[in-house]
């Protein structure tokens, strides 16, 4: 894979934010010619930079909601990830027309641009969200998602192929409930969790990464790249978390409760990460599964694919796991 980005340009929208910064990090292992970061976060940008100190990289301040900005940014591009995004489900609920302006016609003007400067590759970074979704957060990435697929019919004659990722939680991610349990944790408690049966999806953002560059280096065109990910109650992880982190605050773990907080605005019980009728069309790869792959694929091989219907990690195995990313 690092031999595929060897000597490319490569630019990464949101690239300050979580899985944009890890993107960027192993982007640069494989000796790209140049990496381009481009976000509306002028000093998360500026801390990047001095953290990296690579002679690869350059920052560029701008929005995909600016087309125009993005034509500049694009020049030369071969490859591009599209993380950019508003991630939040609560604060997408009642900004609404702010989630469709960047999640969704921010993601028609990088396709548009892309097509203009004959871009190789468009990668964009979706959700489990985008799965049948009952929010404005997924709707609007679901919609992101058909615009990505279906720009491999618009294209004409240019060479840029689009495909698409799809993943589930990215642990202590912007968005991500981990620091949100650090933080109560910290203060004492309570740890808010909204329902006792509430399951999710995790995974963390090196894997993330390392699935969004598979990505770019197998994509054809029209795909959707999905990771087998393990599934969490999230009441355990909220367990788990508060048994490791209150002694190191110096509380007593006994002393800190869960709170049930009920099912906030637009949250599911759990998360899919393929619909039934996606599930029938899906090729299996082993780490990921792979929709509108030109392989052929089993008719029967229908499933279910959701963090309820899949085993539940242990609490030792979800300690395991989130260990590095607690201290």
């Amino acid at each position: 894979m690092e031999s595929f980005y060897k000597d490319k340009v490569v630019l990464v929208t949101g690239g300050s934010g979580s899985i944009g910064r890890e993107i960027v990090k192993k982007l640069l292992e494989a000796e790209p010619k140049s990496v381009r970061i481009l976000d509306n976060n002028e000093t998360a940008l500026f801390d990047l930079e001095q953290e990296l100190r690579s002679d690869k990289i350059r920052t560029f301040i701008g929005d995909v909601r600016d087309k125009e900005r993005l034509k500049r940014a694009f020049e030369n591009v071969d490859i591009i990830f599209h993380a950019a995004a508003l991630k939040h489900v609560p604060l997408c609920e009642y900004n609404p027309f702010d989630a469709v302006k960047t999640n969704v016609l921010g993601t028609q003007n990088v396709l548009d641009a892309a097509l203009d400067k004959n871009v190789e590759k468009v990668i964009m970074v979706s959700t489990d969200k985008a799965v049948n979704p009952i929010n404005v957060m997924g709707a609007t990435k679901l919609l992101a998602e058909r615009l990505t697929v279906s720009a491999n019919y618009y294209r004409g004659n240019k060479r840029t192929v689009f495909s698409c990722v799809r993943f589930g939680n990215v642990l202590n991610s912007r968005g991500s409930v981990v620091p949100t349990f650090k933080k109560q944790i910290k203060n004492g408690g309570p740890v808010t969790v909204t329902d006792s049966a509430m399951t999710r999806f995790i995974m963390h953002i090196p894997d993330a990464a390392g699935l969004i560059l598979r990505a770019g280096q197998m994509a054809h065109g029209k795909e959707i790249f999905i990771l087998k990910m393990p599934s969490v109650n999230i009441v355990d992880l909220a367990d788990v978390m508060i048994e490791e982190l209150a002694p190191e605050y110096g509380y007593n773990p006994e002393k800190i409760e869960i709170e049930i907080m009920g099912k906030r605005l637009g949250e599911k019980m759990y998360e899919e990460l393929m619909t039934e009728d996606e599930a029938l069309c899906a090729i299996d790869e082993g780490t990921v599964f792979i929709l509108n792959s030109k392989k052929e694929s089993n008719p029967d091989n229908g499933f279910e694919y959701n963090s309820d219907s899949v085993e539940k990690l242990s609490k030792s195995q979800i300690k395991s796991i989130i260990q590095d990313i607690m201290f």
